[in-house]
């Protein structure tokens, strides 16, 4: 890889990937429903692998997470691939809510407004939230 073409690289995709596994099959989950649609079946198969039978919860708030954002969003928000090694700052930020919803819900609040270009996001907010409470609730707890 050229020079050149690895600032590129990282002017786009500025962040690692989470240490927390759990951030990561979020992670994945959402990359493959922005790319292939909220249906995905690797990415429902994704959060079977890590919740056994438990995984239907997780899965159905990911999805009405993802239609919300899509609905309520006043600019596009970037996604990487799914084999990239590194985030988006949308990608970063998406988790920095999900790992902090539960705890400082006024900081979340603030980081959706930037992502979604929107003053209310309530709706949104309480969809992440729900994600959340999900993870969390099956001792998957989201953490950056």
């Amino acid at each position: 890889m050229s020079e050149l073409s690895a600032a590129a690289t990282l002017q786009a995709l500025p962040y690692a990937l989470p240490e927390c596994g759990n951030a990561r099959v979020v992670l994945f989950a959402m990359r493959r429903m922005g790319a292939h649609g909220l249906a995905d079946a690797r990415a429902a198969h994704v959060l079977f692998t890590a919740f056994g039978e438990a995984f239907r919860r997780p899965l159905t708030l990911i999805r009405a997470l993802m239609a919300d954002m899509a609905a309520n969003a006043a600019a596009p928000i970037a996604i990487a691939p799914c084999c990239c090694a590194r985030m988006t700052p949308s990608e970063q930020v998406l988790l920095s809510i999900l790992a902090r919803v539960e705890t400082r819900v006024e900081s979340a609040r603030l980081l959706l407004q930037d992502l979604l270009g929107q003053r209310h996001v309530d709706g949104v907010l309480a969809s992440a939230a729900a994600v959340a409470a999900a993870f969390a609730d099956e001792g998957r707890p989201v953490s950056l």
